[in-house]
């Protein structure tokens, strides 16, 4: 804490200036002191000359007659009457009389200081020790003259102690004095140097907090001199610093979102290899978290050495370097990027999965064959059959008319291929409108089975409806849900042989109606599983099955519009389970 206060910039101004000023008063006291001892002394020089005058008067008759007697006399009267010593000298230095001494014993004064200046200008006076009384004493004499020659000398002393006596009691009323006004003016200069510091203390305390993050201090300019302008200045560059660290929070938090919705993985490394931003995506292809990559190095994060190559040839070229490779059952881009403008040897490196990508190639190329195989196969028979009809077959009413038939079932294909089509269209597009209302299961169901089950009755199958009565209403739209219904219904009845069976029902799960369609049938290899929501796509290699292979994908887009999902369990030889969800109109009843 002393340490502190002696570093404060209000005891640093404030501690020079009171030592100046208790200097300064100190000198000033010693001075006024020695001057009023001066003054005092002289004072008292003159009263002992006065004094001496006055004597002198009564000696010239006794120094004229030479009687010691009447001198003797003289001098103790005068000195009781003065209350100082009176000694009376003869021209040649010889006490005659002592008023407090016997003149025999003492020595010649001739050579006393004051009797000196006496002898020379008719009066001295001196500040000495008495030789006699072994005491500082005050001296005062003047000379005796009769006739114009001199007849002695008289002179009158005091004692320095009276004298002292007086001037410390001055002295001491001098230095209460010094001491008042030396507390004035300290506490002045505390007053002033607070006065001064007080609003640099608020500064101080302001920049305390914006070190510490705290931006949103307010001082107010309370004077008008250079700490006035620097607190001005500096609220001005705590706006602005504020104003830039949300802006730059901002650009971050968009950069951030855009790392993070990233499908690329991202990962920067620092001038020493260390992984200094890693995305989440990054993070899912590197099986790693955010803390366990970061200040890992690359080799160590990536841990594919294939990639890692691509990283060091950029980190020593200072070059971009871009490179397609497979690793195991992922097709990637590697693009390293060096960031030599942020820090030299740094490096952006991005991986790019451009295996879906050439999968999605793939399917198109596979939708594509699909599509021209199920166009070709009913326009090479409508060819044939009118390359028949060209060749005579019009001559034969009954071949003709049954060439005529076939070509109608042929066209009643394409134009269901192209309605399929455009409304698979629609429907991924929205374009088609889904009126939801609450609606019981039953009402989208049965009739889609009742319409199918002939067909069923057809290919001896047993089809079956299980829908319980407490299933609460559903939200969705009863034409369409008849149209996924007959769709799921339709496959199981073109993949069960003769003999199997084939169940709808309905149950409650996780806070929605799940429907379901079961059947024996031949199941679904699960190599062919992934695709099967794929348009035109058909388990039966040889396609020779009916149908355009647009029903699940229409099933599962209509489903979805309803905020539902569709899902399926298959085993080849074991029959398949496809359900779909749909959201309850109301709870369920207890």
């Amino acid at each position: 804490m002393l340490i502190r206060a002696r570093n404060s910039i209000r005891w640093r101004i404030a501690i020079p200036y009171m030592l100046l000023i208790l200097a300064a008063v100190a000198s000033l006291s010693l001075y006024a002191a020695r001057l009023l001892r001066q003054t005092a002394i002289a004072q008292e020089k003159e009263q002992l000359l006065l004094e001496a005058t006055m004597v002198r008067q009564g000696l010239v008759a006794p120094l004229e007659s030479g009687d010691l007697a009447q001198l003797a006399t003289v001098a103790k009267q005068y000195a009781g009457l003065l209350g100082a010593r009176v000694t009376i000298v003869a021209p040649n230095g010889e006490v005659l009389a002592e008023s407090d001494n016997d003149p025999d014993g003492m020595r010649n004064h001739l050579f006393r200081p004051e009797i000196q200046q006496a002898l020379a200008g008719g009066q001295g006076s001196a500040v000495r020790a008495s030789d006699t009384l072994g005491v500082d004493m005050i001296y005062a004499a003047v000379r005796v003259d009769a006739g114009g020659r001199p007849l002695g000398f008289v002179r009158v002393a005091l004692p320095q102690r009276d004298l002292t006596r007086q001037l410390e009691g001055l002295g001491r009323a001098l230095l209460l004095v010094a001491l008042t006004a030396g507390a004035v003016a300290l506490l002045l200069a505390i007053g002033i140097a607070e006065s001064v510091t007080r609003p640099i203390r608020q500064l101080t305390v302001a920049v305390h907090r914006l070190v510490r993050g705290e931006l949103d201090q307010h001082l107010v300019r309370s004077t008008s001199d250079e700490v006035g302008q620097l607190t001005s200045d500096t609220m001005e560059m705590a706006n602005q610093l504020r104003q830039t660290i949300e802006d730059l929070n901002a650009e971050r938090g968009r950069l951030e979102a855009v790392l993070d919705n990233m499908a690329d993985a991202v990962i920067i490394t620092d001038s020493q290899g260390l992984v200094s931003l890693i995305n989440p995506a990054a993070q899912r292809l590197t099986h790693t978290g955010k803390s366990g990559a970061l200040g890992r190095s690359f080799a160590q994060v990536v841990r594919q050495h294939e990639v890692t190559s691509v990283w060091r040839a950029c980190v020593d070229s200072g070059e971009q370097h871009l490179e397609v490779m497979d690793l195991g059952d992922d097709l990637m881009q590697v693009v390293a990027t060096p960031l030599s403008s942020i820090e030299p040897g740094a490096c952006l490196v991005v991986l790019q999965d451009v295996g879906q990508v050439r999968r999605l190639e793939g399917m198109r190329r596979e939708f594509v064959s699909n599509i021209s195989h199920e166009l070709r196969t009913p326009l090479a028979s409508m060819r044939a059959i009118a390359d028949t009809l060209r060749d005579g077959a019009l001559d034969d009413p009954p071949a003709a008319a049954r060439f005529l038939s076939r070509m109608d079932g042929q066209i009643d294909s394409l134009t269901q291929m192209v309605e399929e089509l455009l409304e698979l269209s629609r429907i991924e597009s929205g374009q088609v409108p889904i009126r939801l209302e609450r609606v019981a299961v039953d009402r989208f169901v049965v009739p889609a089975v009742e319409r199918l089950l002939p067909q069923a009755e057809r290919s001896q199958l047993d089809l079956a409806v299980d829908i319980p009565g407490s299933l609460p209403l559903v939200l969705g739209d009863v034409q369409r849900l008849q149209q996924v219904v007959t769709n799921l219904v339709h496959n199981a009845i073109k993949f069960t042989a003769a003999g199997g069976s084939i169940r709808v029902h309905a149950d409650w799960a996780s806070e929605r109606v799940v429907v379901s369609v079961t059947d024996t049938g031949i199941g679904i290899p699960s190599e062919l599983q992934p695709r099967i929501f794929e348009r035109f796509f058909k388990a039966d290699r040889s396609r020779s099955t009916g149908g355009t292979g647009l029903g699940l994908a229409i099933a599962k887009h209509i489903v979805q519009a309803h905020g539902g999902r569709i899902w399926f369990e298959s085993e080849e030889g074991q029959g398949s389970r496809f359900h779909f969800s749909l959201l309850s109109a109301d709870k369920r009843p207890d």
